[in-house]
C-alpha cells in the first residue's frame, strides 16, 4: 500500500514531530511533510500550543507548491475550531491532492472527522503509516484523551538488591551523574512531575528539569494528605499544586502565600484520591506525569494500576535488608498476585543501569 518513499517521508515528519517534545503540552507532538513531483516542498511541525499547528507551517513554505500534492502528516488534520483554524479546511484550501496520516486522532472533537472533511472535499486520504511510531510520541496525549488521564511514568533510583536509601534515610547519591541527567531529560518532556510528601520533608527536592535545554518547567504536584509541605520547601518555588485529603484553612493560607494552590481530593482511606488526581491532572491538560517519590507512593500507584511506565535505575552497589525499599506493598501469599512488567528497553548510562518497563496484561 505504501511506497519506501511514503515511509521516508512519514518518517521524516516524525523527526520533526520530536522537536516539539518539550514544548507542545497540551497539545500533540505533530510534524508535517509537503511533497509534490517526489520534491519536498515544504515541511513543519507543531511549536507552542495556541501556535500554527505543524500542517500551516508546511503550508506557508510550500506556497503554490502545495497544489496537487501529498500532505504526510503524523497525526489526522483537527476539524474543529480552537485556538487556532481547522487545519483540514486549509489542506483543502491549498488544494493537496494526497494526505497520508499516520493515526487517526483520538481527541473526541476530531476522531475521524477531519479525515471524512478531506474526503469529501476530493482529498484523497489513507491513515496508518507508522501508526505505532506516532502513537509512541504522543503516548500522553493518547492516554488524555482515551481513558480520561495521563500518561503515567514512575521513576525510581535504587540499589541492586532494590534499595532506594539506607534505613536512617540518606539518599545521595545512589545513582551516578549520568543517570542523574538522563533523569532530567525525562523530566523536561512530562507535562508535570508528582511526588509524596515524605519525600518534600526528607529531601527538600526542587523536582525541577535541569540542565535540559527545555523553554517551561513541568507542574510540580505533591500528594500531601494533611498539608505538612513547609512553606519553605524549594518545591514551592515557581509554583506547585499541593493536593490534601483535608483542609487545614491555616496551612493552606501559609501554603498559597508561598506561591502554591491548594486542592482537596480526599481519598476513603484518609488519603489523597489518586483516581481523582490523575483526573484533575488531565482535566489541567496533563499528558504525560511523572512521579518520584517513597515506597508510600510508589506502591499506592503501583497497586491502583496506574503506573503505565517504569523507568528503573539501577546502581552496582548493595545496601542490604534493612534499606529502605522501592514498594511499600501489601505481602503476597502467592506468586499469581504478582505485578508482571515488560522490559521495553535496556541502557547503561555511566556505572548505571536503566531499565524502562511497562506492565504486561498477562500472569505468564
Amino acid at each position: 500500500m505504501y511506497s519506501a518513499a511514503d515511509h521516508a517521508h512519514m518518517a521524516r515528519a516524525l523527526r520533526l514531530a520530536e522537536r516539539g517534545l518539550h514544548t507542545t503540552t497540551p497539545n500533540p507532538r505533530v510534524g508535517c511533510v509537503i511533497v509534490r513531483d517526489d520534491r519536498v516542498v515544504g515541511e513543519g511541525w507543531h511549536e507552542r500550543a495556541g501556535e500554527p499547528h505543524a500542517e500551516i507551517h508546511a503550508l506557508r513554505a510550500a506556497g503554490a507548491a502545495a497544489h496537487g500534492a501529498t500532505a504526510y502528516v503524523t497525526l489526522e488534520p483537527c476539524s474543529h475550531h480552537g485556538r487556532t483554524p481547522p487545519c483540514a479546511d486549509a489542506l483543502i484550501d491549498a488544494g493537496v491532492a494526497r494526505v497520508v496520516a499516520a493515526m487517526r486522532d483520538p481527541n473526541p472533537q476530531v476522531a475521524g472527522r477531519g479525515l471524512d472533511l478531506l474526503t469529501l472535499a476530493g482529498v484523497r486520504v489513507e491513515a496508518g503509516l507508522l501508526e505505532a511510531e506516532a502513537r509512541e510520541l504522543n503516548l500522553g496525549f493518547v492516554a488524555r484523551m482515551a481513558r480520561g488521564r495521563p500518561w503515567l511514568r514512575l521513576k525510581t533510583a535504587a540499589s541492586l538488591d532494590g534499595k532506594t536509601a539506607l534505613l536512617n534515610g540518606e539518599s545521595k547519591w545512589i545513582t551516578g551523574e549520568s543517570a542523574r541527567a538522563d533523569v532530567h531529560r525525562w523530566r523536561a518532556r512530562a507535562c508535570a512531575i508528582l511526588t509524596g510528601v515524605g519525600t518534600v520533608l526528607a529531601d527538600d527536592p526542587r523536582m525541577n528539569a535541569r540542565g535540559v535545554d527545555a523553554p517551561r518547567q513541568p507542574l510540580r504536584v505533591v500528594a500531601d494528605s494533611r498539608l505538612a509541605t513547609p512553606s519553605t520547601a524549594r518545591i514551592l518555588a515557581g509554583g506547585a499544586l499541593i493536593v490534601a485529603a483535608v483542609d487545614d484553612p491555616d496551612r493552606r493560607a501559609a501554603l498559597e502565600a508561598a506561591g502554591a494552590e491548594v486542592i482537596v481530593l480526599p481519598g476513603p482511606d484518609g488519603r489523597v484520591d489518586l483516581d481523582a488526581l490523575l483526573a484533575e491532572l488531565a482535566r489541567r491538560g496533563v499528558n504525560e506525569l511523572h512521579a518520584e517519590a517513597g515506597a508510600t507512593l510508589n506502591g499506592a500507584l503501583l497497586a491502583g494500576g496506574w503506573v503505565d511506565e517504569w523507568l528503573a535505575y539501577f546502581a552496582p552497589v548493595a545496601l542490604g535488608h534493612r534499606a529502605r525499599g522501592l514498594f511499600d506493598l501489601p505481602e503476597l501469599t502467592d506468586m499469581a498476585g504478582r505485578r508482571p512488567f515488560e522490559l521495553r528497553d535496556l541502557c547503561q548510562l555511566g556505572g548505571d543501569l536503566r531499565l524502562t518497563l511497562r506492565p504486561r496484561s498477562d500472569q505468564a
